[in-house]
Formats: structure tokens, C-alpha cells, sequence
């Protein structure tokens, strides 16, 4: 079972940053083999999702409330470690931030730039695309959104 924390920036601890830090680079830098600048000075106004299996960081996300990256709600760095994803914790940790998306700002109209790749899994979680299909650091995209 997938032990999932929800913390703001100031909660967590340096062992806890260290670890989504190193986690988001492997999977968004080294994983996709995609340079960009991860550590964005947002993640101060997020919230993050921690989801531990014995005690290990193995999937994540980061949380805004409206108008703090989108005019919505929003999850983003939606991540799970590679030798985790058999065991489908992105739908564990999308439905516990989804959940904490209407805990914490009260919402429900959430909005997301998906790889594109993965919209019929963003699709089973009820996100529908809008707009066209773009580019997002090379990387093919859609924004999405969960009413």
C-alpha cells in the first residue's frame, strides 16, 4: 500500500525536498532525456504529495490553487518511479491530489499540461483535452481539464 503525505514547501523536510528533487531529475531530466530548468521557485506556493512505499519517495505530485500557475486549480510533476509503475500508484497519488485539490482551496475544476502520451490515463481519472496539442520543452503536450 502507497503511504501518501501532503505537505507544503515550508513542512517538508531538507531529507524530503532532496528526495523530490532527485526523483523529478531522474524521471523528467534523465528518464526523458529533456533539459530544462526543473527547479522553478514554484514550488514554494505548491503543495506536494509524497507517495512512500517503505519509507521510499515513489510517486509524487505538486499542487496550485487558482491562478497560481493556471486561472484553476492544478497537479503537476506527475511522477512515479520507474520500478513502481506495474503497481499503479499514478492513479493512487492523482486521486489522493485530486482529493487534497478540494481539501485544501476547496476545488474541483482542476487543469493540466499532460504529455500527450498519457491522456487516456488522465482520461480514466475524468480530465478531458482542451485545445490543440503542443510543445512543452520538446515534449509533446495537452492541457486537460477535470470539471
Amino acid at each position: 500500500m502507497l503511504n501518501i503525505t501532503t505537505k507544503t514547501f515550508k513542512e517538508l523536510t531538507i531529507e524530503e525536498l532532496y528526495a523530490i528533487l532527485q526523483l523529478r531529475s531522474e524521471i523528467f531530466v534523465v528518464e526523458q532525456n529533456c533539459v530544462y530548468q526543473d527547479i522553478d521557485y514554484k514550488d514554494q506556493n505548491a503543495l506536494h504529495v509524497m507517495g512512500l512505499k517503505d519509507d521510499k519517495l515513489v510517486a509524487y505530485t505538486r499542487l496550485f490553487k487558482p491562478n497560481d500557475y493556471f486561472e484553476y486549480a492544478s497537479i503537476g510533476r506527475v511522477l512515479v518511479r520507474d520500478s513502481a509503475r506495474h503497481l499503479k500508484y499514478g492513479h493512487h497519488i492523482m486521486k489522493a491530489s485530486i482529493t487534497a485539490i478540494r481539501v485544501h482551496y476547496n476545488e474541483t475544476k482542476i487543469k493540466i499540461s499532460a504529455q500527450t502520451y498519457l491522456k487516456h490515463f488522465y482520461n480514466s481519472l475524468e480530465f478531458r483535452e482542451i485545445g490543440e496539442e503542443y510543445l512543452e520543452d520538446g515534449i509533446p503536450h495537452i492541457a486537460m481539464l477535470k470539471d
